[in-house]
């Protein structure tokens, strides 16, 4: 395996070398360093939010709202893609526990190896999240599989004779009452907002999990849409060699119950360089009420409910390290039963949602989250776009 940090089975070793030479093809001509971050202003920042509302909204739409040309509009988000700063992607919509088991895994590393850990964890298709944090653990991953079972298997797999992992601490996560994907920027104003809303289709609108099949095609779908969450459906339909209107009626199955779309940013350039974890406690009579107040407060990107001494696991983007602990007493008054028991400091996001990021955020390399039920990733996967010893 070319990563040379993960020990698996003879099957996905040979995935993973697939993913490797893809990696070579399909990489940009230039990484992400060569790339100059544009300078952001209100019309960016307008775009990125009426894309995290409607993240395939018509460019027609869209300039509409905001009142440039459509073509404006689609160059102004061709420039933030191209620099790694803004995407579209796909990731499974996996709310429902009865479908999949969803971790939150710290792990405690030997001096000088924590990069290297999370660089190997992130080439797996399973690991959703990887952070670097500083504070009572050195790594914290995020994994998404079909059962526990499976859960153990795969941390087994993952830190079992790797170098340098000292100790590992796995959380099950019982519920997600708020994820990343329902953040928003906060650029347009209600008007506009109730524009780009009004335009979502009801077939895309997020409805119960379902226990549906999850076939070859799908699985090639969520990997095209996860590398580009707006591809055409012409060029969805030449990649996955099928008909214009079997790819129609696919994803009009799938967006609604089994895949979800998002667009993600870098968080620096948008305003947002810190990023905090919190492993809080509030009595259970009062997780749910709880959960519901910390949705509502804007620094909360993601809230999972987990079985272990904590039972909440607090995701945040902070305009500044002083808010590490400014925040954390806001917490304290607006909910005095919820106690923090640790929190870290993120020192850097190697993945994120499926995305691999550089030192300073940006998108540099893809490995798509696959469905817990679904075959694994295809011959021609477009997991990755940078040696993953430069990320």
């Amino acid at each position: 395996m070319e990563c040379g940090m993960l020990k698996t089975g003879p099957g996905r070793d040979a995935t993973l070398s697939r993913d490797s030479r893809e990696t070579r093809r399909n990489a940009p001509p230039h990484t992400a360093q060569d790339r100059a971050a544009p300078e952001l202003d209100e019309l960016d920042r307008g775009i990125v939010h009426a894309l995290q509302i409607h993240p395939r909204a018509p460019w027609t739409l869209v300039g509409e709202v905001l009142g440039v040309d459509p073509v404006t509009a689609a160059r102004r988000w061709q420039r933030l893609e191209d620099a790694g700063l803004a995407w579209v992607t796909a990731h499974p919509r996996l709310a429902n526990s009865r479908l999949v088991a969803t971790g939150v895994i710290e792990v405690d590393t030997e001096p000088g190896t924590a990069a290297k850990i999370a660089r190997a964890l992130a080439v797996d298709h399973s690991v959703v999240n990887v952070k670097l944090t500083a504070g009572g653990r050195d790594v914290i991953a995020e994994v998404q599989v079909r059962d526990l079972n499976e859960l153990l298997r795969l941390t087994t797999r993952l830190f079992q004779g790797t170098p340098g992992v000292r100790a590992t601490r796995a959380h099950i996560s019982t519920g997600m009452p708020t994820e990343g994907s329902r953040w928003r920027l906060r650029s347009l104003d209600s008007d506009q907002c109730a524009r780009i809303e009004a335009a979502l289709l009801p077939s895309a609108r997020p409805v119960d999990d379902t226990a549906a099949g999850w076939d070859a095609l799908d699985a090639r779908l969520l990997e095209l849409l996860s590398a580009d969450g707006r591809m055409s459906m012409r060029k969805l339909a030449a990649a996955a060699e099928v008909g214009l209107t079997t790819v129609r009626r696919r994803l009009q199955s799938l967006l609604p119950s089994q895949v979800s779309l998002r667009c993600d940013l870098a968080r620096s350039p948008f305003g947002w360089p810190q990023s905090a974890v919190y492993f809080a406690s509030v009595p259970a009579q009062h997780l749910e009420e709880t959960s519901r107040v910390l949705s509502g407060f804007r620094e909360v990107r993601a809230c999972a409910i987990i079985a272990g001494p904590h039972n909440l696991v607090i995701d945040v983007w902070l305009r500044g390290l002083s808010d590490v602990h400014a925040f954390e007493a806001h917490l304290s008054r607006r909910l005095p039963r919820l106690t923090v028991d640790d929190r870290s400091l993120v020192l850097r996001t190697v993945k994120h949602m499926g995305r691999l990021l550089d030192e300073d955020g940006r998108s540099v390399g893809i490995v798509p989250l696959l469905h817990p039920h679904g075959p694994g990733p295809s011959h021609t996967s477009l997991a990755a776009g940078l040696d993953l010893h430069t990320v």
